[in-house]
């Protein structure tokens, strides 16, 4: 639930929850985001509030900078201010439109640099002993085999994972359909390995929760047969982490950073990569290139006359 406003903020929460509206509306903002954007813009209510602004409209350069100020005072994580402020911003350029502020007051903030951290991700053969830990004959087996192939073989979030309903996959053409951040769809592969464990959890999947005409039937569920959750995956995955002796090695996303980092490693071109994970920028694919120095240097050494 979100948090409610405090008295003081309580004159903030109708012009927060229109910008919200309209963040869904014109973006097709998860409930994810929403609910990350309404905590940064309940915090920024309480300081303007503190700082006697009876409405947002109220607020100035002067006083955002200090609540920026403040966010790194209060020993905020480098990416984490520059979401806060990037809130503040896109908040202000919505009251422009809006017209309860004729000019933007946060504009002139800026985020502190954000250094990039390169993704961690599993070898070959650590992938390969992470799949083959789910044993079919264990109660949910074949289904954390069937999810962590399908993760591995298609580059899923673990949030695209958990929305994948049964007509979403058509197996016989090695596809699932998926759905992405801003509500944009794209087609994963499905891979020779993932379509046997789908295949076989398929088979073997206890009777849905819902009534058997349902319109949407889930893919994964859990052992009550209703949707699995996001928890769920994590929870499953520190599992199997454990049977193949890679605990704290990987989280639901280092599977996707593993599917990135083979396929540029083996010579994927950057711009199918981009594609195959839904990236709407080739600059955050290009962070995956690191790995394919190895490959850079071999390619070296074969090609160039004065190599060796």
């Amino acid at each position: 639930m979100p948090t409610p406003p405090t008295d003081a903020t309580t004159g903030f929460a109708p012009v927060i929850e229109r910008f919200l509206g309209a963040m869904v509306a014109e973006r097709g903002c998860s409930p994810f985001t929403v609910k990350s954007y309404r905590e940064d813009l309940l915090q920024l209510s309480e300081f303007l509030a503190s700082a006697g602004c009876r409405s947002p409209g109220d607020a100035t350069s002067t006083i955002l900078r200090r609540f920026a100020g403040g966010l790194h005072a209060a020993g905020y994580a480098s990416a984490t201010v520059a979401r806060k402020l990037a809130s503040t911003r896109s908040f202000y350029a919505f009251g422009q439109r809006e017209g309860w502020v004729r000019t933007n007051p946060a504009k002139p903030l800026r985020g502190p640099k954000r250094s990039r951290k390169l993704p961690k991700f599993l070898t070959g053969e650590e992938i390969g002993r992470l799949l083959a830990a789910p044993q079919p004959k264990a109660a949910g087996g074949l289904r954390d085999r069937a999810i962590l192939e399908l993760m591995y073989s298609a580059g899923l979030r673990v949030r695209e994972l958990v929305t994948v309903d049964d007509a979403d996959l058509d197996l016989r053409g090695g596809t699932v359909r998926v759905r992405g951040k801003g509500r944009r769809e794209r087609l994963g592969i499905v891979g020779r390995h993932a379509r046997a464990a789908l295949e076989a959890w398929l088979a073997s999947r206890p009777r849905p929760r819902a009534a058997p005409n349902a319109r949407v039937q889930p893919l994964f569920t859990n052992r009550f047969g209703t949707r699995l959750s996001v928890r769920g995956v994590a929870r499953l995955l520190e599992k199997h982490l454990l049977t193949a002796e890679l605990a704290g090695r990987a989280s639901p996303h280092t599977l996707r950073h593993s599917f990135a980092t083979h396929l540029l490693d083996a010579g994927a071109d950057i711009r199918s990569v981009q594609e195959l994970l839904g990236h709407k920028s080739l600059v955050t694919t290009q962070i995956y290139t690191h790995v394919t120095t190895t490959r850079l240097l071999d390619a070296f050494d074969k090609a160039h006359p004065r190599a060796r």
